[in-house]
């Protein structure tokens, strides 16, 4: 089935319990935090508060590799108001590291700064102003080093090291220490394919270091408790990888660290690795007060990881009439001073490098640097989205050389499902990459000119420059561009992923009520909606609440990589269909011996009812339960995967795939190279649209995204001394709604049959294809190359 922007509700899976209780899976139920956020009335972390608080502030370096000669604390200490101040000889255990995957980040500088805006020491004091002043007042010396910036200075046979003496888990198989990862993947014969090529293009693209922005900063509110531990509450991305990496640190068993999720302002990625959690904790345990920190815009841009900025080199053949013979490829991914989860976005970059195609023959190399920029890791796509854009320059290139249809090309070679992956996985599921781009094809062009009026004048808002009035139409020239992407779904390469949920179901107040209890982030993707839908469907009931996320529930795995409807909400579905069978045990105890129905039937709870599949009324839900509670706490996991080989990169790596087509429609000012996008127009297999709207939704954002890193987003890092050199919204540039276009949505329902319902990740793809599909429509226009992002005004216009 299909839907479109009007979000048609459609049927729910064959198979699927409650379908007949209201506000179920299937509708476009609205969400319970909507209205408090567009009248400002939620709660967002950086809004909490504790009586006694004190306020916590961070210095960071101010160059971007240098050994610490000295630390002087002594007029910041004398400041009144200040309570504490911290450096690394002051952390409270000799566990001062962390990180996702590797434990390679210092909790505060220890000998050296390896980036610019590292933290290097933490104030407490009374007032934010008093924390900030103090923190001015600490003397740091400095002896500057030299810099590692790219990937020459890196992989210099003398290069300099920015970790000496690694000890992870791939220190023993990259060829240079400042290799984080190297993921090689080696399918067919490229070499021998490439002699029967009768086309063979190449390429060059550099892709800019894209930052999250989103709208709430870091913040948090550390609080100790009387029994040695401490409650925190903060925005994040995952409670239980952050409680594994901030215990140690302060020397306590993880049950004495009770996390609970405070509003976040979004995500994106950039809420995956630590950001102030420790630094909070270690403040109110030495001072013994509570302490709330809160980033400013421009500390923000430190304290969090970047999209991996990255150089992509590629070569495809064809045939004359259009069939593709092989690709080889090179990524470069500039991981910054520490992992994060440099390793696994390489993984990501190797192994969908070929995008939506089917290509026999590859030989492909993935590697993920260390750097003395800013640290790198998870941002919306994952390492797809720098790789979807070479891929899809590429494929325009060879469709020129044919002299053949962009679409039309991309159609030829498309994957479909049973298409071998390079890395030997078979598709299993559905993949209508020749539809997608058939339905993007198909939809009209938005009219030409839309900025003349009937009396001939030119509504400037319409035009490149917008209301700055810098044409009226002369030298504006419209390009169309396509491009289809391909993303995995969920964790990756044989990583445990699962997801737990505890459901309750009881009486109150004569009422069948429903509680769900589980660890998922709700960083504004809309879970806590999906969730109540789900419980809804599957127990029949009305009324259910939605238990803050904490750590006094088992995890439930990160909300990143489309995971967490396929993941948690089926935990949710696993759960609940285990206390509706609790529920039947007590109802066949009870009434088993009234009807024949409660042994031969089929039985399920719609509408606060027991009922046979036939829909006969066997009983009220209530009367069943009545002071009985029923509640289970469970785990679920998808599919096991199994990691690549790190010879040949064969594996059945991921679990799902997910995939999405678009066309822009552009205007350029090619005189002043400015760029109106008017329509991006998206085709998606979104496998079950739980909450049609919010479906729609993710795409949009997704979308947004990606047409930011096209023409805007970057964060600018000088080559000569490794510092930010844009760290504000004044510099560093996001869509407004001004920026925004037209925004149809295509969306079809090919459901996974492995997943609950049917779904499939959702969030991600759209990043992927905006970008070239905006890039290719800029080139239609203009006849350039541009091969780097985000395209700027002197790309164009060449001064």
């Amino acid at each position: 089935m299909a839907g479109t922007t009007t979000g048609i509700p459609t049927e729910v899976t064959q198979g699927t319990q409650g379908t007949r209780t209201k506000g179920g899976i299937g509708e476009s139920t609205l969400r319970p935090d909507g209205t408090l956020k567009v009248t400002g009335e939620f709660a967002y972390s950086s809004d909490m508060w504790h009586e006694e608080m004190l306020w916590g502030q961070t210095l960071r370096s101010t160059v971007a590799h240098a050994e610490i000669l000295s630390i002087d604390v002594s007029e910041a200490l004398t400041l009144p108001g200040v309570h504490a101040v911290m450096t690394y000889e002051d952390l409270p255990t000799p566990v001062k590291y962390y990180g996702m995957e590797f434990q390679d980040t210092p909790v505060l500088a220890h000998g050296k700064v390896r980036h610019h805006g590292e933290p290097v020491a933490l104030v407490a004091a009374d007032h934010p102003e008093t924390a900030r002043r103090a923190a001015a007042k600490i003397k740091i010396e400095y002896r500057e080093l030299p810099l590692v910036t790219d990937e020459a200075s890196a992989l210099a046979p003398d290069a300099v090291l920015v970790h000496e003496n690694r000890d992870d888990h791939h220190a023993g198989h990259v060829p240079h220490p400042n290799i984080v990862h190297r993921q090689p993947i080696v399918r067919g014969d490229a070499a021998a394919a490439r002699e029967r090529a009768d086309v063979i293009v190449t390429g060059e693209y550099t892709f800019g270091m894209q930052d999250q922005a989103f709208l709430g900063p870091e913040s948090g509110l550390a609080v100790p408790c009387e029994d040695g531990g401490v409650d925190l509450y903060v925005a994040t991305q995952w409670l239980h990888s952050d409680l594994k990496q901030i215990a140690p640190v302060l020397g306590l068993p993880e049950e004495k660290v009770r996390m609970t999720m405070a509003g976040v302002g979004g995500a994106f990625g950039g809420r995956e690795d630590i950001s102030m959690q420790i630094l909070a904790s270690v403040l109110a345990l030495r001072t013994g007060k509570p302490v709330k920190m809160v980033y400013n815009r421009f500390e923000s841009f430190f304290g969090h990881v970047h999209r991996h900025p990255a150089k992509l080199y590629y070569e495809h053949g064809a045939t004359r009439d259009g069939k593709l013979t092989h690709m080889t490829c090179k990524i470069v991914l500039d991981g910054g001073a520490y992992a994060s989860s440099t390793a696994s976005v390489v993984g990501n970059a190797a192994s969908l490098s070929v995008g939506p195609y089917v290509i026999d023959d590859v030989d492909i190399e993935a590697v993920g640097l260390y750097t003395n920029n800013p640290p790198c890791g998870a941002m919306r796509g994952f390492g797809a989205v720098q790789a979807c854009f070479a891929y899809e320059a590429q494929m325009d290139k060879l469709a020129a050389k044919l002299g053949m249809d962009p679409v039309e090309f991309r159609q030829l070679n498309a994957m479909e499902q049973g298409t071998i992956m390079p890395t030997g996985q078979v598709v299993e599921g559905a993949a209508p990459v020749a539809e997608l781009l058939r339905r993007v094809k198909a939809r009209p062009l938005p009219p030409e000119r839309q900025w003349e009026s009937a009396d001939g004048a030119a509504d400037v808002r319409a035009l490149p420059g917008g209301l700055s009035n810098t044409t009226h139409g002369e030298g504006v020239v419209r390009g169309v561009g396509y491009a289809v992407g391909i993303k995995n779904v969920g964790f990756s390469e044989g990583f445990d992923d699962y997801s737990t949920a505890k459901v309750r179901l009881e009486v109150i107040n004569g009422e069948a009520v429903a509680l769900v209890h589980t660890a998922m982030a709700e960083v504004g993707q809309g879970g806590i909606t999906i969730h109540a839908q789900i419980a809804r469907t599957e127990l029949g009931v009305q009324q259910v609440t939605i238990h803050p996320a904490d750590t006094q529930v088992g995890s439930a795995g990160s909300t990143s990589a489309g995971r967490q409807t396929y993941m948690t909400g089926g935990s949710i579905k696993n759960s609940c269909g285990l206390v509706r069978e609790k529920v039947l045990e007590i109802g066949r105890r009870k009434f088993g011996a009234g009807h024949a129905a409660w042994a031969d039937a089929e039985l399920l709870l719609e509408d606060g009812k027991v009922v046979t599949d036939g829909g006969e009324v066997l009983v009220a839900l209530v009367d069943v339960l009545e002071d009985e509670v029923v509640e289970i706490e469970a785990e679920w996991r998808h599919r096991p995967t199994e990691a690549f080989d790190l010879r040949t990169g064969q594996g059945n790596g991921h679990v799902q795939y997910s995939f999405a087509a678009h066309r822009a429609v552009v205007e350029v000012d090619t005189e002043l190279g400015l760029v109106k996008v008017v329509e991006l127009a998206t085709a998606q297999d979104v496998g079950k649209a739980l909450n049609p709207l919010s479906v729609v939704g993710q795409i949009q954002g997704g979308t947004v995204q990606g047409l930011g890193v096209a023409i805007m987003e970057e964060i600018i890092v000088d080559p000569k001394t490794a510092k930010v050199k844009n760290p504000s919204f004044t510099d560093y540039l996001l869509p407004t709604i001004l920026d925004t276009p037209t925004l149809p949505v295509d969306y079809l329902e090919m459901g996974d049959p492995h997943s609950p319902y049917g779904v499939r990740g959702i969030g991600e793809a759209p990043t992927l294809s905006s970008t070239p599909a905006v890039l290719a429509a800029i080139r239609a226009a203009t006849g350039l190359e541009l091969n780097k992002t985000p395209v700027r005004p002197e790309h164009i216009t060449g001064s």
